[in-house]
């Protein structure tokens, strides 16, 4: 008799409901959502934030959180930051067992209505190289990498995508890397 690992289902046959994202409400986090953010935070990020992060970073008046709430369980959140021209989401992540549901898309979409021709006309966010699904993720919703950031973490000398949702149409401007591979073949 083999021993069942925890993360697998009871029926392996059987697939878990799909929770019904349209009963999803969006609104402002709140000091008492702190727990299940951080606990969202912890199982999405190998560098997850501390609570004194969060904390820090919602005090600075152009800071906002919001969260995503199924059920009176907080199932997403995002924090972002209000700029004069542009919106810059700094952290964002859906719990694991409620992704590919619609629910990020619903909040990035939330925060797409944010944007307006005669103010804020553009999304932008940074992107770690080996986060593959959120790259993935924010192209489906309409977000391109527009440029590399060398070594851009603190906690690894990995790169990122700086990615951008942009109102105008500026689909005629190519996307030029410049990697390590750009330049072996420049040269």
């Amino acid at each position: 008799m083999g021993l069942k690992r925890s993360n697998e289902p009871a029926n392996p046959t059987s697939a878990a409901p799909v929770p019904d994202a349209s009963r999803t409400q969006i609104r402002w986090l709140i000091r008492r959502d702190m727990e299940e953010v951080l606990t969202i935070e912890r199982g999405s990020f190998q560098f997850p934030w501390t609570e004194e992060e969060f904390l820090c970073c919602l005090r600075q008046r152009n800071c906002i959180g919001t969260v995503a709430e199924l059920d009176h369980k907080i199932v997403g959140f995002m924090i972002y930051e209000l700029h004069k021209s542009m919106l810059r989401i700094l952290n964002f992540a859906v719990a694991p067992e409620f992704r590919r549901c619609g629910i990020g898309h619903q909040m990035v979409q939330r925060l797409i209505d944010k944007l307006s021709q005669q103010r804020r006309r553009e999304i932008v966010l940074e992107v770690r190289e080996t986060n593959v699904p959120a790259q993935l993720f924010f192209a489906g919703s309409g977000f391109r990498a527009v440029t590399v950031l060398r070594n851009h973490y603190d906690d690894t000398c990995e790169d990122a995508y700086y990615m951008r949702y942009c109102l105008t149409d500026d689909s005629a401007i190519p996307f030029i890397p410049h990697n390590r591979i750009s330049e072996y073949d420049a040269a």
